[in-house]
């Protein structure tokens, strides 16, 4: 009997340490994602749903989407107040060219951005937080009808207006941009216009954040109510991957390993670490099947990118015009948003893009050793160009797994592994003396 409870004992001592999470949060980063507000949200999104449409292409200035721009724009320049002139925003115009389509005709649009400059000269880094402030009814090219937009993507909008307003107050070595995109429903036009500006600019943009259909916690047909999941979504296979990256990925097997991909586990690491009651679920697609969002014109640029997007969709609440048929209610109202979940996604998001615009860069040039046969793992890198790394971590995960599952911390460039470079998947960050990590970068071979 003595045996039986002394084995007993130490298999509930097994399981405690087992158990056992530590949860290490930066106090500026965790102040700021408490300072979200479930109110300022819901208060957005009901000014947002108040006009009489978002149309792209609504002339309305009083009712429609020029009246709608100025508000965010307002919004902007009153956070950009609290930020000793870092912040400033404006409505770029340009020109969406007739495209036999959904643009019937050459049709002058605008986004909104506020810029949130970075501090430090030498880093210029661009990370991105979006949302489309246009809406649309189930006729995509009315565009005088009612059409509120609450969740798409009023929701996506007032997560950007809320980061904008929490964020200004706060220096980042990176700069951000905080943009309303238009365009989305007529194809993408504003997201766009600006991916190829900033690539035929030469931006240094790192990462996009985009936000699209994030307020709703409650399915229609499988009537699921649940507000503690969130789907980032991330292209597998670069859709600007040349001939020789092509190469290079079915060499090492790299399909589950493109920047977005790596994005997309940043964001769950750390929008779990640092929200609580949410789970961050990877979509190992580039968007939902029959639908896409305004990540994918950075993606054909190059730039890594993804989508935020909630759980369980309620197709009664989109691209529906606002009617009751057979009892049920449709349209995109804001009655039928959660506005608690809303305050999660807009936390991780705030988590994410802080972590992020405040981390050194990413080491560059790593590589891992594959010249001999051996059942060791030798990396090798270099510091990152952009900022000060303490250290580095050195991520290994089973190549069946989807998130990485260890971390081995060293202030050196190089670090050898007990670990078959045949049996596990590898990657290098750096982390700074705060502890922001940097995206992780996949190794390329060293074969001769």
């Amino acid at each position: 009997m003595r045996k039986i409870l002394f084995t007993l004992f130490l298999g509930l001592i097994g399981w405690s340490a087992i158990a056992q999470t530590t949860i290490n949060r930066n106090p500026a980063i965790e102040k700021l994602v408490l300072e979200v507000s479930a109110d300022s949200l819901k208060k957005y999104i009901y000014d947002l749903s108040a006009f009489n449409t978002r149309h792209t292409l609504s002339t309305d200035e009083k009712n429609g989407m020029p009246s709608s721009q100025r508000y965010v724009l307002s919004k902007f320049n009153i956070f950009a107040k609290a930020s000793n002139g870092r912040m400033t925003a404006e409505i770029e115009e340009f020109v969406i060219p007739a495209d036999g389509r959904r643009i019937t005709s050459d049709s002058k649009v605008a986004n909104v951005i506020a810029t949130l400059k970075g501090t430090n000269p030498a880093d210029n880094r661009i990370f991105i937080v979006s949302g489309h402030l246009d809406s649309r009814n189930k006729d995509v090219m009315d565009s005088t009808g009612g059409a509120p937009g609450a969740n798409d993507d009023g929701s996506g909008v007032a997560a950007v207006i809320e980061l904008a307003r929490v964020m200004a107050k706060m220096e980042f070595s990176a700069t951000i941009l905080f943009v309303a995109f238009t365009g989305e429903e007529q194809g993408l036009k504003g997201a766009t216009y600006l991916a190829d500006k900033a690539k035929s600019e030469g931006w240094n943009i790192a990462g996009v954040l985009n936000n699209d259909i994030v307020g709703n916690s409650n399915s229609s047909e499988t009537n699921i109510s649940d507000n503690t999941k969130l789907r980032v979504f991330s292209e597998t296979i670069p859709l600007a991957e040349d001939e020789q990256q092509a190469a290079l990925r079915r060499s090492t097997n790299a399909d589950n390993d493109s920047k977005s991909r790596q994005l997309a586990r940043y964001i769950k690491e750390v929008g779990e670490l640092y929200v609580d009651q949410m789970e961050i679920k990877l979509i190992y697609r580039s968007d939902r099947f029959l639908r896409g969002g305004d990540q994918t014109p950075f993606f054909r640029n190059g730039f890594t990118a993804v989508r935020m997007s909630e759980m369980n969709e309620n197709f009664y609440h989109q691209h529906e015009n606002v009617r009751v048929e057979n009892g049920i209610q449709y349209g995109d109202l804001p009655e039928f948003m959660d506005f608690e979940y809303l305050r999660k996604v807009s936390a991780v998001n705030l988590a994410a893009a802080a972590s992020l615009a405040n981390s050194a860069g990413m080491p560059e040039e790593v590589k891992i050793d594959v010249r001999g046969l051996s059942n060791k793992s030798i990396l090798l890198w270099k510091a990152p160009s952009i900022g000060k790394a303490k250290g580095y971590y050195v991520l290994m995960r089973e190549t069946s797994s989807p998130m990485w599952e260890k971390k081995f911390f060293t202030t050196e460039t190089t670090l050898t592994l007990p670990y078959s470079k045949d049996n596990y998947f590898f990657a290098v960050q750096s982390v700074t003396e705060t502890g922001e990590e940097s995206l992780a970068v996949f190794p390329v071979p060293i074969s001769r």
